[in-house]
């Protein structure tokens, strides 16, 4: 099969090599203020102005589980709920965080009508990974190495946020993380900026639809802006240490294919970007992502990341860190109120231009224009649709084949999977049985009990019969008499099923974590169930990659079932049992230790790296373990073995403006079909500043019949070996290149070809 570069870019599959990304074209992703946009503006005064810039938490529909620290708790909820109507009424408010309800959305939009101009409000939430129907966790759907799957869930999010009252969602999270003790991985896609940035632009696909002014779309907010996956130690909402290539490079490919996609907003991030924190930094929110990337839509603060230029260390009070965050290119404040008490005053003392304010101001106007939301202030609050709409038969059967289709099998020893019929299972771990731990972290609005655990799937699949559950521990306690019941239960099984992992409360936002071992009470239940001999499925539920130990990393089966929402019961019984072949890829590297982190495949080799096979001292590597991963990004089998044959390419040199096809045959060898991700990555011998050792530049998802040979064809031409150089411009240069089609980061055997230079 050809891979043709031209048609890929127009299907969204493959984009060859980030071109979109580093070199920062410009572009319209806005279209310029209406008329009726600008006759608000010019009737607006700077009250009015101020509150379309002011976003509060949702005083009136609060979330059903806190996601932010509270901003007044002291105040009593009905109080706060009185004063933001009042707030809202004189229209003082432009937007509220976190709220659902058609009915109260109702009233609050009622209430907004009711200002002197009428501008109504605009609904945000952070849905990330599904509202009331939960898809797997953005880290697994990049397992799948599936964009369009993770734009059709982001699609059916869409549906069900639109039916309760939501009009943006503070998503995708599109920053790169290589540092798996950072508790945000679970949020985003991984540790390549070329998949990244695929996914980035399939979930604003999905959530904006065809037509943003649809009464089923949402704004999407692509964030952190920017960098904020390099904090340093992996620490939640610590400083980072980046050089501006390494921003460019890595860190900015998702946004710009992001807003490449459509997005209109974006949200800065917690962290510095040389010394500067990125709420209060001009040259990332105004030289590069206004004059360098072309954005023109509005910017909003992560909660109170504006106000804590103060405790950064950058602002004296808090209204200089208004003056700041605001001329550096915050448009929207999310808190508590921080431009509402501060801007007039420092407009009056013209410490800000009212040019400035105008201009942000127009650049909410025309996101909520472009939603419908001036034409139809109701738009999304029907109450016909949250009765209807919401965890409907479609959206369920979406997440069950999307849970599935992220699963990935790192090991297979014997062939233990899938279960043999018939044979006595005993599902043991704490992470068997538990719906409370299923959905993984950013599901707020979920219902504990609504997901299908694993023993619920297996139940479906197999009956009580033959089916044993023991929990064996708790997630990080032990149980009285727990290991004994599960040694018992294993002795009298043919298989183990073991299912241990994370709490869904030790990934995400705040959840930074030293070691990301397991927890020593699931460690010491591997243990004592390894020792009775019997064959045993290790099933991991996580949102990042793991440092497996002992009886857990030696497990004859290793399946990475991350967290897969409101079917992942279902959706793991299915891989387990056969009825669907595990087509997942790990989209980060599982280290050996903990100790190895920040780990990721595309480093640089530096001057005395070490080579495979190598055991010399003098060499960049530890001297305790292996200077690899335990398994690599873009590792993952299936129920039968594919064998990859030689890269064969088309000449030994590639034009400057002409292409070079790479190709390979692969044959399945087992008795099963399978689904193949085959991977093709590229490394420049010598350039004029160090590069990765690999990088990914394409890939493609084959389906092979059992026995069945096919080929694969992949179009490089100079876009792929483009880069950021010394000057911080996009190059190329002629040289040398590997380049490998391989089944991992870590696997296959190079062919070489030479980019010749511009005759």
């Amino acid at each position: 099969m050809i891979i043709d570069r031209r048609n890929l870019l127009r299907a969204g599959t493959c984009l060859g090599a980030l071109a979109f990304g580093t070199g920062f074209s410009r572009m319209a992703f806005a279209a310029p203020a209406s008329r009726r946009v600008e006759s608000l503006l010019a009737r607006m005064t700077v009250e009015e102005k101020v509150g379309q810039l002011t976003l509060y938490p949702d005083e009136v529909r609060p979330t059903p589980r806190p996601i932010n620290p509270e901003i007044n708790a002291q105040a009593e909820a009905r109080e706060r709920a009185a004063f933001q109507f009042d707030e809202v009424r004189a229209g003082r408010v432009g937007s509220l965080l976190a709220g659902t309800g058609v009915q109260l959305g109702r009233k609050l939009q009622e209430a907004a009508l009711q200002s002197r101009l009428g501008i109504p409000l605009m609904f945000g939430a952070d849905v990330l990974h599904g509202l009331r129907t939960i898809f797997p966790i953005p880290l697994a759907l990049a397992a799948s190495f599936e964009p369009g799957l993770a734009e059709r869930t982001a699609r059916a999010a869409a549906e069900e946020m639109t039916a309760v009252g939501v009009h943006w969602t503070y998503a995708p999270m599109v920053d790169v993380a290589r540092d798996q003790r950072w508790g945000r991985v679970a949020e985003g896609s991984g540790e390549d900026p070329y998949l990244a940035s695929l996914f980035a632009a399939a979930y604003v696909r999905g959530f904006q639809g065809v037509n943003l002014r649809s009464q089923r779309s949402v704004a999407a907010c692509p964030k952190h802006f920017a960098g904020y996956g390099a904090v340093i130690g992996g620490m939640e909402y610590n400083n980072t240490d980046l050089t501006e290539r390494e921003l460019l490079q890595t860190h900015m490919p998702p946004f710009e294919a992001a807003f490449r996609a459509g997005a209109l907003t974006t949200m800065a991030a917690f962290n510095d970007i040389d010394g500067v924190p990125a709420s209060g930094n001009r040259h990332l929110l105004t030289d590069l992502l206004r004059d360098r990337l072309g954005f023109k839509g509005f910017v909003v603060s992560d909660a109170a990341s504006a106000e804590e230029l103060v405790a950064h260390g950058v602002a004296a009070d808090e209204k200089d860190a208004a003056r700041q965050a605001f001329d550096a290119g915050v448009d929207v404040n999310m808190g508590g109120g921080l431009y509402k008490r501060h801007l007039p005053a420092l407009l009056g003392a013209n410490a800000i231009g009212i040019e400035r304010l105008d201009e942000a101001v127009r650049r909410v106007l025309t996101v909520k224009e472009n939603l419908g939301l001036l034409d139809d202030p109701y738009r999304s609050l029907d109450p016909k649709r949250e009765a209807q709409e919401v965890r409907t038969p479609a959206a369920l059967a979406l997440a069950r084949e999307a849970a599935a289709r992220s699963v990935v099998l790192l090991r297979n020893q014997g062939d233990i999977l899938p279960l043999k019929a018939g044979r006595m299972i005993a599902l043991i771990g704490p992470l068997g049985d538990d719906a409370a731990n299923m959905d993984g972290p950013w599901a707020p609005w979920a219902k504990t009990g609504d997901a299908v655990t694993l023993a619920q799937g297996l139940r479906a699949e197999l009956g009580t019969r033959h089916l044993t559950i023991v929990e064996g521990c708790g997630i990080d306690a032990p149980i009285d008499g727990g290991i004994a019941a599960a040694v018992a239960a294993a002795r009298a099984a043919d298989v183990v099923v073991l299912a241990v992992g994370e709490g869904q409360d030790m990934s995400g936002e705040a959840r930074s974590r030293s070691e990301i071992t397991l927890p020593a009470p699931q460690q010491e239940l591997a243990e004592a169930v390894a020792a009775t001999g019997k064959p045993i499925v290790v099933v991991l539920s996580c949102g990042r990659a793991l440092a497996l130990q002992g009886a857990v990393r030696d497990a004859g089966a290793i399946l990475v079932g991350w967290f897969l929402g409101s079917e992942g019961g279902h959706a793991l019984a299915d891989v387990l049992t056969g009825r669907i072949a595990p087509s997942g890829r790990l989209p980060v590297s599982f280290p050996r230790t903990s100790g190895q982190q920040p780990y990721y495949y595309n480093h640089k080799s530096t001057g005395r790296p070490q080579l495979p096979g190598e055991n010399a001292f003098f060499k960049a590597r530890y001297t305790d373990v292996a200077n690899t991963a335990l398994y690599p990004f873009g590792h993952g089998i299936s129920y039968a073995p594919v064998q990859y044959g030689p890269v064969q390419l088309s000449g030994e040199t590639l034009p400057w403006d002409d292409d070079l096809k790479a190709s390979i045959t692969l044959t399945n060898l087992g008795q099963r079909p399978v689904e193949e991700v085959v991977q093709l990555y590229i490394h420049d011998e010598a350039a004029s500043v160090t590069r990765p050792v690999r990088e990914l530049k394409c890939f493609e998802k084959v389906r092979l019949a059992a026995g069945a040979s096919r080929q694969v064809t992949f179009t490089i031409n100079r876009a792929e070996l483009e880069f950021i150089g010394g000057d911080l411009q996009l190059r190329a240069e002629p040289g040398r290149f590997q380049v490998w089609i391989a089944p991992s980061s870590a696997a296959g055997t190079s062919a070489a070809f030479v980019l010749s230079p511009l005759s």
